[in-house]
């Protein structure tokens, strides 16, 4: 694993810091249902997250998966965007993205897949930009079809992400579990929202790489993965992906990277010491 500043690698994966801040909620009024191990566990797990005065201390990230032989790369999500995208209400915007990519020596016109787990405003505020345009030019955008189905018009990631990519053509929906190319792979993980899903990178020099997306949004999900998140659509149909997922983890020695634990890679040790059953 290397890395500096927002950037991270582990093996073609490289994971991209877009933003960090503050949650607008405590982290005891999101996670309302763990009990005081859990919580310590989780301190334990990502001491960073903890802020002052009970605050959920996050980041905002993507990953880019390179192609074999470096001939282009997939995104997985699209972080939270510019000043005046729709995360702008709540996220820590402007995000750095585009400097990141600089940086990682990654062109936008090379990206030619991006995966958006799910539809949130933190998850695709670089798909698009201002003034309509695709952030990237050259890319199919791959949404579960349940994702958009699910999605109110009147959702400003409708008019941001899901209007003008469908008019130009680059929006590409799914269902179920797709195989992106080889070793890339889809997996539907719904529950934060109808239509969430995971990508897992399937290595051969290595240990697998499991992208979570909000499967998996803080530490204490880690402690004990029956903890609902107080924005998931369905709880129930979340804990039953997160589990199903983070068991897969466990059981493989998958790697498990994460979009707003502090660490962008976790080990699945952590994972295997807590299975929560069912």
């Amino acid at each position: 694993m290397s890395g500096s500043g927002g950037t991270e690698r582990m093996g073609p994966v490289t994971a991209l810091l877009d933003a960090t801040g503050a949650f607008f909620k405590s982290a005891r009024d999101a996670f309302p249902g763990a009990g005081a191990a859990e919580w310590a566990e989780a301190a334990a797990l990502d001491p960073e997250a903890f802020g002052p005065e009970d605050a959920w201390r996050l980041a905002f990230r993507c990953f880019a998966v390179a192609d074999p032989g470096g001939t282009g790369w997939t995104l997985v999500d699209a972080g939270v965007g510019p000043a005046e995208g729709p995360g702008a209400p709540w996220c820590p915007v402007p995000g750095s993205l585009p400097e990141l990519l600089t940086a990682a020596g990654i062109d936008r016109a090379d990206v030619h897949t991006v995966v958006l787990t799910h539809l949130h405003e933190d998850h695709t505020g670089w798909a698009s930009d201002a003034s309509g345009q695709p952030f990237f030019p050259r890319a199919r955008y791959v949404v579960q079809r349940a994702e958009t189905a699910a999605l109110d018009r009147r959702d400003p990631v409708w008019d941001w992400v899901v209007a003008p990519l469908r008019a130009s053509g680059q929006l590409h929906e799914v269902d179920g579990r797709h195989r992106l190319r080889p070793g890339v792979t889809l997996l539907p993980t719904p529950g934060h929202t109808p239509g969430h899903q995971s990508v897992l990178v399937e290595r051969a020099d290595g240990r697998d790489v499991l992208v979570t997306g909000d499967l998996l949004v803080h530490a204490v999900q880690l402690a004990a993965p029956s903890v609902a998140y107080a924005h998931e659509r369905d709880p129930d149909a979340a804990r039953a992906s997160r589990e199903q997922l983070l068991a897969r983890a466990a059981d493989t020695g998958a790697v498990l990277a994460t979009a707003h634990l502090t660490r962008p890679f976790v080990e699945p040790r952590a994972v295997r010491a807590r299975r929560s059953p069912r």
